[in-house]
């Protein structure tokens, strides 16, 4: 494949912004900011950006995992992607057919429909990339997964199905 020959480039996406002048609208987000939500120490988000700040495009979080803090089991989504970034440690990460070492550096794509899941099971933290395409409102999943004793099975249920959750015995 050349890259100089057009015929061999995919083509870009349609034309998106479609003004005549650029403009100011990037954002930083720094590293140093507590974690957007921390899951009783176990388990603490940082909301990169979210489906409201993408436009529904994808949604970024940055996601430290205590020791021994656990994670999914094997579960699907219909409606988008997930892709996992290592960024310290290790986790076992499920790629729909067996449970592997996951260590920084290492990348997990999902299509949608893709069995997956991750989990820490060491005894040091881990951090982690993930990225849902196309954006869904997933803070409110991860925040909710803490009133969850609070539901009847049914609710449950429902509540998983609601967020696109869809568990794998």
């Amino acid at each position: 494949m050349s890259l100089w020959d057009p015929k061999q480039v995919p083509p870009y996406p349609p034309l998106r912004y479609t003004a005549d002048e650029p403009e100011a609208s990037a954002w930083v987000k720094r590293a140093d900011e507590p974690p957007d939500y921390d899951a009783f120490g176990q388990v603490q988000y940082r909301y990169l950006a979210g489906q409201q700040d993408t436009g529904g495009d994808y949604g970024l979080y940055r996601v430290q995992i205590a020791p021994r803090g656990g994670g999914p089991g094997p579960h699907f989504h219909r409606t988008m992607s997930e892709a996992f970034y290592v960024l310290s440690g290790t986790l076992s990460l499920y790629d729909g057919t067996e449970w592997v070492d996951g260590n920084t550096g290492d990348f997990l794509y999902v299509p949608p429909g893709g069995v997956h899941g991750f989990r820490n099971e060491t005894d040091e933290p881990a951090a982690i990339l993930i990225l849902f395409a196309p954006g869904a409102p997933r803070k409110y999943y991860f925040e909710g997964l803490a009133q969850l004793s609070e539901l009847t099975d049914e609710q449950r249920r429902e509540w998983f199905t609601r967020h696109d959750n869809h568990w794998v015995d």
